[in-house]
């Protein structure tokens, strides 16, 4: 036999409609996953997103199908580790804030001097106008 009497004919299945409507249903309860539903019923991912497109509810016909993969929850941790990384260093930051009006204080009060700017002097009023 020669290699093209050899390949195996790939055939179409068809799945009745109770049973698509079924699968539809078993996701959005959240039993199963699109990729568990497809290796479930031997058929691809593609045609479980057809089917939940096909068999949602009429009061939702363009339902967007999102699923929450591994990688999004690794990035959920990350940032929430940047959160943490971000909170010390304002900590830090203000620590240090704390210290130097601290150290003003004390420094207009050991030599009385006035090292905070004061806004009460009149603002600088620029060049005078020129007449033309």
């Amino acid at each position: 036999m020669d290699n093209q009497t050899k390949r195996k004919l790939r055939t179409r299945r068809t799945f009745r409609e109770q049973i698509r409507k079924q699968t539809v249903d078993e996701f959005r309860s959240g039993k199963y996953s699109v990729k568990e539903l497809a290796d479930l019923y031997h058929c691809s991912k593609q045609t479980i997103y057809r089917w939940i497109h096909k068999y949602s509810p009429a009061d939702q016909p363009k339902i967007n199908v999102v699923e929450m993969s591994e990688s999004a929850d690794q990035k959920v941790k990350e940032l929430q580790q940047k959160i943490a990384q971000l909170e010390q260093t304002i900590g830090k930051k203000q620590v240090k804030i704390d210290f130097q009006a601290k150290m003003i204080e004390l420094a207009e009060s050991e030599y009385n001097l006035d090292l905070k700017k004061s806004t009460t002097g009149s603002p600088s009023t620029g060049s005078e106008p020129t007449d033309a």
